[in-house]
């Protein structure tokens, strides 16, 4: 498996937060709509088996990694911060990754200190209309949904881990560039999730020396895999889906809800030491569990790894108390 790095400019508004397994779906139909479904049955096969085609990070803001979800007794303490300006700083400079994971609270930056960066909500209205009288009609019934707006020159890192035995990069990145054009989750139809792809190039995802635990770049199923309990920290992400593109044809739109292990996961295998891995989960479905409209449908629950060495603060106490 091969790691590549896409760097998109937002240029609209977007719908939905453009995290990892909503830009692996739409990736999926990037594919079955340029080279066919019986192609895209083929870069499934083995999905929920430990063989994926392709497992996709989320739009990360550029230069970035999320911050582990460990609680705050494994970092070392800032002298004058409060606790809600600590629980902010979410976001490293990857320059600061070689440091001990304790030191990095120290680095970290909140959303307020990347500017344009990281997506600012908007509310904005709406109402329903009578498609018959194009009015509101009787029932006046206004509502809002969130808009999400990055800032002018706004720069976001897609990490990769690519099978290029299976999907070439230059479909990947056509794939990509389809998606930037189309748009990208809800409202595309009506311009929101438009973006642009600057690069798409070769990376390779940072490890720390004697690393011992993972640090997840997407939402994750670590359900069922071999870890060691007392030393995993997460938050959890419920993703109620629907499907996308000419899914919304199909009957039902709706999938099955999903939990998972949220961005910034640390999961620690129960070996002890992280080697020769760039992604770690299981894929989700594909035996009609997520979707009647749909029983073959899959959910990424595969994520983009880091390797990092965890605080010795950690041995002496279960991570998930603080979780």
């Amino acid at each position: 498996m091969s790691i590549y790095t896409a760097r998109i400019t937002p240029l609209t508004a977007f719908g939905t937060p453009p995290k990892g397994d909503s830009l692996f779906g739409q990736l999926c139909w990037a594919l079955r709509n340029r080279h066919g479904e019986a192609r895209l049955t083929e870069l499934l096969d083995g999905y929920t088996t430990g063989r994926p085609f392709a497992v996709v990070s989320d739009a990360l803001p550029a230069g970035h990694l999320p911050r582990p979800a460990l609680p705050g007794h494994c970092f070392h303490p800032l002298a004058d911060a409060d606790r809600k300006a600590i629980k902010k700083r979410v976001w490293l400079p990857i320059e600061h990754f070689g440091k001990p994971v304790a030191d990095w609270l120290a680095h970290c930056r909140a959303d307020g200190d990347l500017p344009g960066y990281v997506a600012t909500p908007h509310p904005h209205p709406h109402n329903t209309i009578d498609r018959r009288t194009g009015t509101t009609g009787e029932g006046f019934a206004p509502y809002t949904l969130t808009r999400l707006w990055y800032g002018p020159g706004c720069a976001l890192d897609i990490h990769i881990v690519l099978d290029e035995t299976r999907l070439a990069v230059a479909e990947l990145e056509q794939a990509l560039r389809d998606i930037g054009a189309l748009g990208f989750g809800r409202d595309a139809s009506i311009g929101l999730g438009r973006f642009q792809v600057e690069a798409l190039v070769p990376a390779e995802l940072p490890m720390q020396a004697d690393a011992d635990a993972w640090l997840t770049l997407a939402p994750c199923a670590p359900q069922g895999l071999d870890w060691d309990a007392k030393r995993c920290a997460y938050t959890v992400f419920n993703r109620f889906g629907r499907h996308g593109d000419i899914g919304v044809h199909h009957g039902n739109p709706f999938k099955t809800p999903v939990l998972l292990a949220n961005t910034g996961a640390v999961l620690a295998p129960r070996q002890g030491t992280v080697v020769g891995m760039s992604f770690t989960g299981r894929g989700l479905g594909g035996d009609g569990s997520l979707s009647k409209a749909i029983p073959q449908t899959v959910h990424q629950g595969y994520a983009p790894v880091v390797g990092i060495k965890l605080p010795p603060v950690v041995e002496h106490s279960s991570l998930q108390e603080g979780a």
